[in-house]
């Protein structure tokens, strides 16, 4: 189902997969087409929503006759991972960006991530909470603190950010056509893109992760566990001879690092 068709060649496309954020998207596109606007950059903005009949179609047609927005909805095929691939086949630019529709990902930071890709040497960038000026709200739970360094140390070894579990990312189309095949499972597609489209030359963009507006978050267990199967297919594939080797090292890393974090908190 699509709603906006542009005429001429855009600067950007912008994926947003959803399910179940539709009292989020009106303030996604009026803080996102600001920023757009004042940065002079003609973007379109493409939902790719699992089925969620919660209004996300209708919020959508009524924003669409204001800002190049459409809509697709899949009745198939659910995830994260596959939406953002078929957001990309849908998109009409030669740049990509991805980011979420819970106002997590600072919408204002878009113009920072397309701008980057003005460097031709640039092929990979990435909105990290690691570095710089980044961060996150100070009422995020301990918990999801632990989960996230160490979801983030389990993937070190894969690639060279700071904040390779972020998914507020950009990059440009030529990397997504040459990553060799692409299966991505669970809802890290930035490291499936990087690895398999054999990025070389990244650049970060620091960012503050908000505290999110409406909607649930989408992090279960089940999430978790279909992460380390992720990690586990991209290791083979980046590290055919020593797959094993690296992840011991990795693991042991990362228990460490959690064992250091729980005993901090317990002072």
């Amino acid at each position: 189902m699509i709603f906006y068709m542009p005429g001429d060649k855009v600067d950007a496309s912008i994926i947003v997969p959803t399910y179940r954020e539709a009292p989020n998207l009106p303030h996604l596109f009026d803080r996102l087409f600001s920023a757009l606007q004042k940065a002079q950059i003609d973007a379109e903005v493409i939902i790719v929503d699992d089925n969620s009949r919660d209004g996300t179609v209708e919020i959508v047609g009524d924003h669409a006759e204001q800002f190049p927005v459409k809509v697709l909805v899949r009745t198939g095929e659910r995830g994260l991972s596959s939406a953002v691939l078929a957001g990309f086949e849908e998109a009409h630019a030669d740049r990509l960006v991805v980011m979420d529709a819970d106002l997590q990902h600072p919408p204002e930071s878009v113009p920072d991530l397309i701008g980057k890709l003005d460097d031709p040497r640039c092929d990979f960038v990435i909105g990290t909470r690691y570095a710089g000026s980044g961060g996150v709200e100070d009422d995020w739970p301990f918990v999801r603190r632990v989960v996230s360094r160490v979801a983030t140390l389990m993937a070190k070894p894969l690639v060279p950010l700071s904040d390779p579990m972020s998914g507020f990312f950009a990059l440009r189309r030529e990397v997504w056509q040459r990553a060799q095949s692409l299966d991505p499972i669970g809802y890290k597609i930035a490291l499936e893109l990087y690895v398999k489209g054999r990025c070389r030359h990244p650049v970060e963009v620091p960012i503050r992760l908000a505290a999110r507006v409406a909607g649930e978050t989408k992090l279960s267990l089940r999430v978790q566990i279909r992460y380390i199967r992720h990690l586990w297919r991209l290791y083979r594939f980046r590290f055919p001879r020593g797959t094993i080797v690296v992840i011991v090292l990795t693991v042991a890393l990362a228990l460490a690092v959690v064992w250091r974090l729980w005993a901090a908190a317990g002072r």
